[in-house]
């Protein structure tokens, strides 16, 4: 009778673990959807999927063509962690809009640049010539200070710095009356034929065939504190999956294909 009941005991315990272990395996086998921008950063996710499988996470990548969309699917819970920005713009978004989002690991740096099809040097800019830089008040400051570095103009004492973001009106000289022409990011580089530059990022510039390294007749420091990040909601910043995710971003295979593919206009900041 005694040996009945411990055979039983013995099974239920089995039976226990055999449950638990299954819903371990289950847990781990949550697909993990990432929004990004379509172009350069979907083709990195491709090999972070390849990478992220091996050590048992399926990733889904989900492809937007703006800038606003991924934090916004993000903090409602439609998606899981997002790759298409840098801790500046991410801030503001948060600012903004509230959202409880946070930095789970760094990506890679991609240097803003000046683009011209009429230019051959920054130094040629006519005076009173039209440059269209990002409108959205992150990438707006980079330009800014890009165009600052380069000579172009000068901001006011501060503008632009620990933390805030420099508009056109903290434009304190502008020896060449340079008409300055806000607009959507993504739309940039079609604007190429329309003004004498373009301040452009990177992942556009890529997917309008233009090549950083040779295209731009500025670009920012590789040194930039620019760099991209892996976006999760806060509650979920210490789940098993996210470093995971992190990891799979950040190994050898993702690095080799940064520095074969991209030639340095995509700087791995891991």
């Amino acid at each position: 009778m005694q040996r009945r009941h411990l055979l039983k005991a013995i099974s239920l315990v089995a039976v226990s673990a055999a449950l638990f272990t299954s819903a371990v395996a289950h847990a781990d086998d949550k697909v993990v959807k990432v929004g990004t921008i379509g172009g350069p950063d979907a083709q990195i996710w491709q090999v972070v999927q390849k990478v992220a499988k091996r050590d048992g996470l399926d990733v889904k990548v989900v492809e937007f063509n703006d800038y606003v969309q991924p934090n916004a699917a993000l903090d409602a819970g439609d998606l899981d962690a997002n790759s298409f920005q840098h801790q500046p713009y991410l801030d503001s978004q948060i600012k903004q809009r509230g959202y409880k989002l946070v930095n789970a690991g760094l990506t890679y740096i991609s240097p803003l640049g000046v683009y011209s099809k009429k230019l051959k040097s920054v130094k040629d800019l006519p005076e009173g010539a039209k440059i269209a830089v990002p409108n959205d008040p992150s990438n707006e400051n980079r330009a800014l200070l890009l165009l600052q570095s380069q000579g172009v103009i000068k901001l006011k004492a501060g503008a632009g710095t620990n933390g805030s973001n420099a508009t056109p009106l903290d434009v304190a000289a502008n020896p060449k009356k340079i008409k300055l022409v806000e607009l959507d990011a993504a739309q940039l580089p079609r604007t190429l034929a329309d003004v004498d530059a373009a301040a452009i990022n990177t992942n556009f510039a890529l997917a309008a065939g233009l090549q950083p390294a040779k295209d731009a007749i500025a670009l920012e420091d590789v040194h930039s504190p620019y760099a991209n990040l892996i976006a999760v909601r806060a509650k979920d910043k210490d789940q098993p999956w996210v470093k995971k995710l992190v990891a799979a971003y950040q190994s050898e295979d993702v690095r080799q294909f940064l520095k074969t593919e991209f030639k340095g206009s995509m700087v791995p900041s891991f």
